[in-house]
C-alpha cells in the first residue's frame, strides 16, 4: 500500500528525493543539536534525548531553551518583521524557492530523520518529505499572489468621488506550536505561509521530535532568510504557554490536543489564534461502491502511521447489504499489514509514539469489549506496535466512538438509511473531514450540505490531503483553516485605505 494523504500525488515519490546523503542525517553519538535563535545556532546548559519509538535507542539530542534564550527568540523576531513586512514580493519567493532547492538536496536526510524520530516508516517519510517540497514550492508561489480589491465608496451622496484600496498585510511575530506526527510538513504549513506573507515566526517543536524542525531551520538559514525571521526553539510546554501570551507574538498557530489547544485560545483571546486539534473521523461506504479498493483504502486510511494521524479514519458505516463482505475484505486488507522496522523499505506499520499511546489504545478497546463491542481482529500490542483492530457492535456512547483515539483502531458498523449514516457520523465533539464511496452524485451532495466537517472526501477516506487544500475543522476540531494561502490569510489583516478623487 502506499501512504496517505496527497491522491495521486502520494502513489510516486520523485528520483530526485532520493539523492544527497552528506552529513546531514542525525548522528544519535553527535553532540546535541543547538536551537536557531537570530539566524544563530545556541546551546545551553539544558539537553533533551530523542528516543527512537521502534526500539527506543537514542535518535538523537537537542538543546532546550530557557527564559534568557527564549526572549532572544522574540526580541530578534521582532527585529526582523521589520525587514520582512517590506521584503519585495519577487525576493521572498526567490529564497523560499531556495528552501524548496535545499530540502531537495538533503532529501534522504530528512526522511532519515524523520523515520529515526517518529518511528515512521521510511517510505511515508519520504512521502512527507516530497509533501514538505510541494508546501514551500506553493508558498514562493503565493508570496507573488496577494493581492486586494479596489472598493467604490460613493454609495451615498455624502461619499461621492470616494473610493478605497483593500490589501492585506502581516500581523508580526508568529508562534507555531507543532505536533510530532508529521514533523517536517506540519512544521513547514507554518513556517511558509508565515514566510510568504512576510512574517517571522518561532518554532516549538514537538518535545518528541525536534531534529527534523532543527534541519529545516538549518535548510531556511542557508537559503538566506533573514535573521530572527525563523527560529526554531526547543521549549517545555509552559514556556509555550508564557511565550504565547507575551504581547510580541501577535499570532498563535498550534496542532495537537483539543485540552491544550482550547486553553491557550481562552488565555490568548486577544490574539489571533489558529487551531488544528484532530478528530474521529468517518468515512461512509454505500451499496455502489467499489468494494475490494474502499476496503483497500479504508485500511489504509485507518492505520497509516499507527492511526496517529488527524484525520485517521476511526469509523466506518456500510451499507447492510454490503457489510458483510466489506467486512471479510477489510479483515483481510488488515492482517496484510506488515509491521517491522521503520527503516525496512517493505514496512507498512509504524510503531506508536510512546507507551503512554500503547497503555491508553490498550485500555480504550478492552473497555469498548467489555461494553459489548465485538472484536474482528487485532486488540493485542507486539513490543511497540499495536496491531491494527477492528472493532463492531459499538454505540456512539462508547468512547472508541466519541472520542479522538489517534491509535490504530476503527469501528465498524451497518446503516440501512443513507441519511441515519450521515446522522451518525455527525455524532460527537469533533469534525474536521469525512469521507463517502459512492457514485450518487445526489449522495454526494446531501454529504456536503449535512455533514458537520471542515471537509468532505468524495470517493476517498477522510485521510485524504493536499497541501493546497483549506485544512481545518468545526466543533472541537479546531478553529481557523491551514493550506498555505489560507494560513496566509489567517497570518494578515486587511487594512484600507479611503481615496478621494480630486478630478471629479
Amino acid at each position: 500500500m502506499v501512504g496517505l494523504g496527497a491522491g495521486v500525488f502520494y502513489l510516486t515519490v520523485s528520483a530526485e528525493l532520493a539523492i544527497c546523503r552528506e552529513d546531514f542525517f542525525m548522528d544519535k553519538n553527535a553532540a546535541p543539536q543547538k536551537m536557531l535563535i537570530n539566524g544563530k545556532w545556541v546551546e545551553t546548559a539544558e539537553s533533551l534525548e530523542v528516543k527512537n519509538p521502534f526500539d527506543g535507542s537514542t535518535a538523537g539530542t537537542v538543546f532546550m531553551a530557557g527564559k534568557g534564550e527564549i526572549a532572544k527568540a522574540l526580541s530578534s523576531a521582532e527585529e526582523a518583521f521589520k525587514v520582512l513586512r517590506v521584503t519585495p514580493a519577487h525576493e521572498k519567493a526567490r529564497l523560499i524557492r531556495k528552501v524548496v532547492t535545499g530540502i531537495k538536496e538533503r532529501a534522504e536526510d530528512l526522511a532519515r530523520t524523520i523515520s529515526a524520530e517518529a518511528g515512521k516508516p521510511i517510505n511515508d517519510a519520504r512521502i512527507e518529505v516530497a509533501r514538505t517540497i510541494t508546501t514551500f514550492t506553493i508558498a514562493a508561489e503565493e508570496a507573488t499572489r496577494q493581492g486586494g480589491e479596489v472598493l467604490p465608496l460613493d454609495i451615498t451622496a455624502a461619499a461621492e468621488r470616494r473610493f478605497a484600496l483593500v490589501r492585506r498585510f502581516p500581523v508580526g511575530p508568529v508562534l507555531g506550536i507543532t505536533p510530532f506526527n508529521f514533523p517536517l510538513n506540519l512544521v513547514a504549513h507554518k513556517v511558509a505561509p508565515a514566510m510568504a506573507c512576510g512574517n517571522s515566526i518561532i518554532i516549538k517543536p514537538a518535545s518528541k521530535t525536534p531534529l527534523t524542525a532543527l534541519l529545516l531551520g538549518r535548510i531556511i538559514t542557508e537559503a538566506g532568510w533573514a535573521a530572527g525571521g525563523v527560529n526554531i526553539v526547543p521549549m517545555g510546554g509552559h514556556e509555550a504557554e508564557v511565550l504565547a501570551m507575551n504581547k510580541g507574538i501577535k499570532k498563535i498557530s498550534f496542532t495537537g490536543s483539543p485540552a491544550v489547544g482550547w486553553a491557550l485560545k481562552k488565555k490568548a483571546s486577544a490574539k489571533k489564534v489558529s487551531l488544528e486539534l484532530g478528530g474521529n473521523a468517518g468515512v461512509i461506504v454505500c451499496e455502489d461502491a467499489p468494494l475490494e479498493l474502499a476496503a483497500k483504502r479504508c485500511a489504509a486510511g485507518a492505520f497509516v502511521y499507527a492511526g496517529q494521524v488527524c484525520i485517521s479514519l476511526q469509523r466506518i458505516y456500510v451499507h447492510k447489504d454490503i457489510f458483510a463482505a466489506f467486512r471479510d475484505a477489510l479483515i483481510r486488507e488488515s492482517e496484510a499489514l506488515k509491521a517491522g522496522d521503520p527503516e525496512d523499505e517493505s514496512t507498512y506499520l509504524a510503531p506508536m509514539i510512546d507507551e503512554s499511546a500503547l497503555t491508553n489504545t490498550a485500555a480504550r478497546v478492552k473497555e469498548a469489549v467489555s461494553e459489548g463491542a465485538e472484536l474482528l481482529t487485532g486488540g493485542t500490542r507486539e513490543g511497540n506496535f499495536f496491531l491494527p483492530t477492528l472493532l463492531t457492535n459499538s454505540t456512539s456512547a462508547m468512547k472508541v466512538c466519541s472520542e479522538e483515539l489517534f491509535a490504530p483502531v476503527v469501528i465498524l458498523e451497518p446503516y440501512e438509511n443513507f441519511k441515519d449514516a450521515v446522522k451518525e457520523v455527525n455524532k460527537g465533539p469533533f469534525g474536521l473531514q469525512a469521507g463517502i464511496f459512492t457514485d450518487s452524485l445526489e449522495r454526494i451532495l446531501y454529504a456536503y450540505n449535512n455533514l458537520e466537517v471542515g471537509g468532505v472526501i468524495a470517493g476517498d477516506v477522510p485521510t485524504f490531503r493536499t497541501d493546497n487544500m483549506p485544512y481545518g475543522g468545526v466543533k472541537s476540531s479546531g478553529f481557523g483553516r491551514e493550506g498555505v494561502r489560507y494560513a496566509i490569510v489567517e497570518m494578515t489583516e486587511p487594512r484600507l485605505l479611503a481615496l478621494k478623487n480630486p478630478l471629479g
